[in-house]
C-alpha cells in the first residue's frame, strides 16, 4: 500500500518523535524544513492557549517558506495527542488542531474513534504509537490510518518487543503507512528499517543535540557523549515504563540500579504534566541509539548527515544484493 499523499516526498523517509518539553516550534520548523515531519507534544504548549500561538506561527512560517521555495517544500508537520482520560486538555488541543487543520496527529496511550473521526474531517491523517499487535488492532479498529512501532531502545515510553518481532507482525495484517521507533540516529539506521518492512524511520533522542532543541546544554552534551550502556529502563517517573540516561538519575540522588516501581494508575497529565513529572524534570530520557551521535549540531546539518547515510546505506545494500542475486542465478 503506497503512503498517503502527506507522507509522500519527503526528503528522507523520517518522522521526528515528539519531545517531553524539547520539542517546541523552533525545533519543528527546523526539522520540516530541512525534509523531515517535525512534531511536538501538545501539552508542550502551556497554559492551553499556548497551543494556538504555536500552530499559528508554525503553519505561517512554513506556508511562507513553501512560497519561496516551490521547488522544495517543507515537510509537514504532527501534533502528538495524549489520549489518555486523565489528560483534561485533550478536546482543547484536538479543537485547536481542527482549526489549524493540523496535517498529521500522533496519538499515544489510548485510541479513541472520535479523536480520529475529528482529524478526518478535513483529511488529516492519524498515526498512532504501539508497542504490541494488540494495541496496534485496537488502534486500526478506532480508524487510525497508520502505525508507529515502538520498539525496544527507543526514547521516552518504549516497548520491549525487537523491532524484527513487532514489525513482521504488524505486516501480517497491516500494510499501511509503518513508522518505526526505537535506537534509529543515523541513516543507515533508517534504511534497516525500510529493509525489514517499515515505511518511515521515527527518530527522537538524536534531535536532542541540536542546536534549535529546547534543552538544557548539559543535556545536549550527555547525548553526544553516552552510549547505549548508560541507559536505564523504568516507570518512576511517569509511570509509564521508559528509558533514561543513568548519569542524570544519579545527579537527582537515585540509584539506577535500584529504583523503585511506580504507580500507573497515578499518571495523571491534567493540563500540562502531572507533579510528579514536574519533580523529576532534570531526569533525561533518550533511546539507546545515542552511541551514534558525536556531536552537537543544527538541524540542517543534522539531516543533511542522515540523507548521505541513507543514501550510502541503499546503495550499499542494492549492491549486495544484486551480487546475492547473480551467485544465485549462476548457481
Amino acid at each position: 500500500m503506497a503512503l498517503p499523499p502527506i507522507l509522500q516526498n519527503l526528503r528522507i523517509p523520517v518522522i521526528a518523535s515528539p519531545l517531553f518539553l524539547i520539542s517546541t516550534p523552533d525545533l519543528v520548523i527546523a526539522q520540516c524544513k530541512a525534509g523531515v515531519v517535525g512534531s511536538f507534544p501538545a501539552l508542550n504548549a502551556r497554559p492551553g492557549p499556548v497551543l494556538h500561538e504555536w500552530l499559528e506561527r508554525i503553519t505561517t512560517e512554513l506556508d511562507e517558506y513553501n512560497r519561496q521555495n516551490p521547488d522544495r517544500p517543507a515537510a509537514p508537520f504532527a501534533v502528538n495527542q495524549i489520549v489518555h482520560k486523565t489528560n483534561n486538555r485533550l478536546d482543547h488541543d484536538i479543537e485547536a488542531c481542527v482549526k489549524f487543520k493540523v496535517p498529521i496527529i500522533i496519538t499515544s496511550l489510548g485510541a479513541r474513534q472520535d479523536v480520529n473521526d475529528a482529524i478526518h474531517s478535513y483529511g488529516g491523517i492519524v498515526l498512532h504509537d504501539v508497542i504490541d499487535t494488540w494495541f496496534a488492532r485496537k488502534a486500526l479498529e478506532k480508524g487510525a490510518d497508520g502505525l508507529i512501532a515502538v520498539c525496544t531502545g527507543a526514547g521516552g515510553h518504549a516497548g520491549v518487543l525487537s523491532p524484527f518481532a513487532l514489525v513482521q507482525e504488524i505486516r501480517e495484517f497491516f500494510d499501511g503507512p509503518l513508522a518505526l521507533s526505537g535506537s534509529i540516529a543515523n541513516g543507515g539506521a533508517v534504511a534497516a528499517a525500510l529493509a525489514m518492512g517499515a515505511d518511515l524511520g521515527y527518530i527522537g533522542s538524536a534531535f536532542i543535540s541540536c542546536d534549535e532543541a529546547n534543552a538544557p546544554d548539559g543535556y545536549k552534551d550527555a547525548i553526544a557523549k553516552y552510549g547505549a550502556e548508560d541507559i536505564v529502563y523504568t516507570n518512576l517517573f511517569t509511570g509509564v515504563h521508559g528509558n533514561y540516561l543513568k548519569p542524570s538519575i544519579i545527579a537527582a540522588g537515585l540509584d539506577p540500579d535500584n529504583l523503585p516501581e511506580s504507580d500507573p494508575s497515578k499518571m495523571n497529565f491534567g493540563s500540562g504534566g502531572n507533579t510528579e513529572a514536574k519533580a523529576w524534570k532534570d531526569i533525561w530520557g533518550c533511546g539507546q541509539g545515542i552511541g551514534a551521535i558525536k556531536s552537537r549540531m543544527p538541524v540542517q546539518v543534522f539531516v543533511d548527515q542522515l540523507v548521505r547515510e541513507y543514501d550510502d546505506a541503499r546503495a550499499a545494500l542494492a549492491k549486495g544484493l544484486g551480487f546475492v542475486r547473480k551467485q544465485t542465478v549462476t548457481a
